[in-house]
């Protein structure tokens, strides 16, 4: 049997007194994509930070290729190796990419980090195509390109670790519609190519359907129901799972108005 790319179990994160994340757990098998779906504060974020190592959980573990992540690494060159292992994509990726830096100098350095040599203008210019990033653009600072390409130079930014894992955290919440299937489009065409295995960390039921085969539904912190998204989104068994699916738009739908109050002025 093939070993898992990632498994969390009975993953805890404690703020003081306040708990974030308790008895998380779940699998990801190799090449395949998971959402983790809740509204903010359902602790889907925390999750996403600890299996990249910005947290440290309280409780449980994370092995990551076979690999315990669940604590800290102890020297460089073993959190270089975890960093080969997963990687992750923000949701603002202007906010996480140099401002001072072109595409080409960003991704340069990117590969140096992560292979230990002097970067080669043909891996840049491989990951500029593998994210569908004109060649043109790789001179550009991040404030002369649209949110679209900034996304897609902070994808091939964590490809070039060659990661077995990437997480995305609302990594296609701050873009247009048309923009976000875009995107979306272009992790299909990347999982095919290279069978990376995806955690795709959202609230939009709509991109869940879309890019996941199975899914987690997060509420104040605990998993409340999970499995294959098809089945989940199409016979949601808790209340939480369908009053998610109850607030998404549909053809028709219109916002309830709130009552005008009357001039009370006299």
């Amino acid at each position: 049997m093939n070993e898992p790319a990632l498994r969390v179990s009975g993953l805890c994160k404690n703020f003081g007194a306040f708990a974030a994340v308790t008895d998380v757990s779940f699998e990801l098998a190799a090449g395949s994509s998971i959402g983790i779906v809740g509204e903010s504060g359902s602790g889907k974020t925390t999750v996403a930070r600890m299996i990249i190592g910005l947290e440290q959980p309280s409780a449980g573990s994370i092995v990551c290729c076979g690999g315990d992540r669940s604590r800290p690494s102890r020297s460089t060159r073993a959190r270089r190796a975890r960093a080969r292992e997963a990687q992750m994509v923000f949701q603002d990726p202007y906010t996480s990419l140099d401002p001072q830096r072109t595409v080409r100098q960003t991704l340069t350095e990117a590969v140096r980090l992560h292979t230990g040599h002097a970067a080669t203008a043909e891996r840049v210019r491989q990951l500029a195509d593998m994210v569908a990033l004109d060649a043109r653009l790789l001179a550009s600072l991040p404030a002369h390109l649209s949110g679209g390409q900034r996304q897609r130079v902070a994808i091939a930014r964590a490809l070039a670790a060659d990661p077995r894992v990437l997480v995305l955290d609302e990594a296609v919440a701050a873009l247009d519609v048309s923009i976000q299937a875009q995107i979306l489009n272009l992790l299909d065409d990347i999982r095919e190519s290279t069978g990376i295995s995806y955690v795709f960390i959202t609230h939009d039921l709509a991109v869940v359907r879309q890019i996941t085969e199975h899914c987690i539904v997060m509420q104040t912190g605990r998993i409340v129901e999970a499995g294959p998204t098809d089945e989940l989104l199409r016979d949601p068994r808790h209340p939480y799972t369908r009053a998610l699916l109850d607030s998404v738009p549909r053809p028709g739908w219109r916002p309830r108005r709130r009552p005008v109050p009357a001039d009370t002025n006299p």
